[in-house]
């Protein structure tokens, strides 16, 4: 899997749209904001006193009925998935979105207009390079009362899958597809939200669609009419006649794909992933998906992000030659077989160091220590990462061969989990303040199959035992 990195994009210029809100059928204005590196998206609602502003993150979701509604401290962001896929499905990382309202326009119901506001805009790249959370393995989350279901697998790219069954005669299984993110406005940004009649009729009786009509949602049409039922919507569109087509979708709008359904769902799964508030590099699966599952699914991803990051996993290319090999090693430590546990050396500066050990079923304490059921010992975890910190405080002196490097301390030891034969160990240890009469204290942590293994801190000091 290719771990290249790629620079963050803003837009050039502000982007500036009109058009009411779905729900609360206000008038609004939207613009789009440059912003800095690492800023990410957030949403700034200039009509409040103080301007305050709301960050696109999971944790702020209150309510997913008909949308997805963000508040925090009071201050409320509706129906937010349709600018967010654009944004995502354009690859921009960095823009505030401001608004007069609380709800960005409808527009069409679709992402078709924020794509092309953005465009217009321009999109320029940033010195910072783009945060991207690479999936290693399977991340599931799946919601028993409805059956929804979102599953997260490795791959190369960000790629979405929707699978969605309405189980209705009009609208049953579809399917849609993002393959890659430079296809989203071709193939998913211009499919527009739905509607059955049966939720239609229900959203009007309490008011929720005041900015609804029958250019910005599909409705299909679940149920008969009755002619009482048909005048109130003519009355609530607007329109002196409506009429069911035979494709069963009211009055006369015309399908953009006959899976246009499964793609605005698509959408709306970028959309509301986009709360996670980092890249992803990995195919998503979504069978049933909705705003509910969707935005559990993204404050779950986003916690396991931040662990991650607080672990502070080592991103290094294992097939690149390595700074030392365990010949080097053995030039500047005095330990020797079986008690090396270090095969190399990846990164060395003056306040970190990266290093490696491939554990194997040969390895000598394998013999003694639960034979039938082989783990290294957490012991040996410590001493292995303070041979991979005594490389580190040797290299403050010109001649480490004569000296030696004992341990004073080691603090706050934790194991997270096993470490058996078969596993690459990646130790990374950094200063924990500057190197003073030889003494170093060191944050140690091991990481196996991209998890934390173990971590400690650690105080050691080097001693001249030869030479001058």
């Amino acid at each position: 899997m290719s771990t290249t990195k790629t620079r963050q994009r803003t837009i050039a210029t502000e982007a500036t749209l009109k058009g009411v809100g779905l729900h609360t059928g206000e008038n609004v204005t939207l613009r789009f904001v440059p912003a800095p590196e690492n800023h990410g998206y957030a949403f700034k609602r200039v009509d409040l006193e103080g301007e305050p502003i709301i960050e696109a993150d999971a944790n702020y979701v209150v309510n997913t009925q008909r949308g997805t509604n963000l508040e925090k401290r009071g201050v409320k962001i509706m129906t937010s998935e349709h600018v967010l896929a654009a944004l995502v499905g354009m690859e921009i990382d960095n823009v505030l979105i401001e608004l007069d309202s609380p709800e960005p326009p409808i527009l069409d119901g679709s992402s078709k207009f924020f794509v092309e506001a953005l465009e217009k805009a321009g999109i320029v790249e940033q010195e910072a390079l783009r945060d991207e959370y690479i999936v290693k393995e399977v991340i599931s989350y799946k919601d028993e009362a409805s059956g929804s279901e979102i599953t997260v697998i490795p791959a190369d790219t960000y790629q979405v899958t929707a699978m969605v069954d309405f189980g209705t005669k009009v609208l049953g299984t579809q399917n849609a597809t993002l393959e890659k993110l430079s296809d989203f406005k071709e193939e998913i940004a211009d499919a527009r939200t739905f509607s059955f009649l049966h939720e239609l009729e229900m959203l009007l009786e309490h008011g929720l669609i005041k900015g609804g009509d029958l250019n910005n949602a599909i409705v299909y049409v679940d149920k008969e009419i009755s002619d009482t039922t048909m005048k109130k919507l003519e009355k609530a569109f607007k329109k002196e006649k409506l009429s069911v087509k035979p494709n069963g979708i009211l009055d006369n709008l015309v399908l953009h794909q006959p899976n246009e359904a499964a793609r605005h769902k698509l959408l709306d799964v970028i959309g509301d992933l986009a709360l996670a508030g980092t890249r992803i590099r990995g195919k998503v699966i979504a069978n049933k998906p909705g705003h509910y599952v969707n935005t559990l699914f993204a404050k779950k991803l986003s916690k396991i992000i931040k662990t991650e990051k607080r672990n502070n996993i080592p991103d290094i290319d294992l097939n690149k030659p390595p700074l030392m090999d365990v010949t080097k090693i053995m030039e500047m430590l005095p330990h020797r077989s079986p008690f090396l546990l270090v095969d190399k050396i990846l990164e060395l500066s003056d306040t970190h160091v990266i290093g490696l050990k491939n554990v194997t079923m040969n390895e000598p304490f394998f013999v003694g220590h639960f034979p039938g059921a082989p783990v290294m010992p957490g012991v040996l975890q410590l001493e292995a990462m303070a041979q991979t910190g005594g490389i580190l405080v040797l290299t403050t002196v010109p001649d480490p061969e004569n000296y030696l490097t004992y341990l004073l301390k080691i603090d706050k030891v934790r194991y997270k989990q096993q470490v058996v034969p078969g596993d690459t160990l990646i130790f990374k240890l950094d200063l924990m303040q500057p190197i003073r009469r030889g003494i170093c204290q060191m944050h140690a942590k091991a990481y196996a199959n991209g998890k934390l293994a173990s971590e400690a801190e650690i105080m050691a000091q080097i001693i001249k035992v030869k030479g001058d």
